[in-house]
């Protein structure tokens, strides 16, 4: 998740039933990197990170569309 009314550095929300974890982004090119994580264990983290990497253009055009600057 991109908060509408959040703050800068870029990053996104994940919420699961494993857990919370907040991972910057480090827009434009990265890489992704876990900012602080609840609840979720290290193999479910870095899969996160790998999978927030593949979209990582995708995620950073929504965070500018969202909030302007990196």
């Amino acid at each position: 998740m991109i908060y509408t009314q959040d703050h800068r550095p870029s990053h996104v929300h994940v919420v699961s039933g494993a857990g919370r974890a907040k991972i910057l982004l480090n827009c434009p090119d990265g890489p992704a990197v876990p900012e602080h994580a609840r609840g979720m264990d290290a193999a479910i983290l870095r899969r996160l990170v790998r999978e927030i990497e593949i979209e990582l253009t995708r995620l950073c055009n929504a965070w500018r569309e969202t909030h302007g600057n990196f």
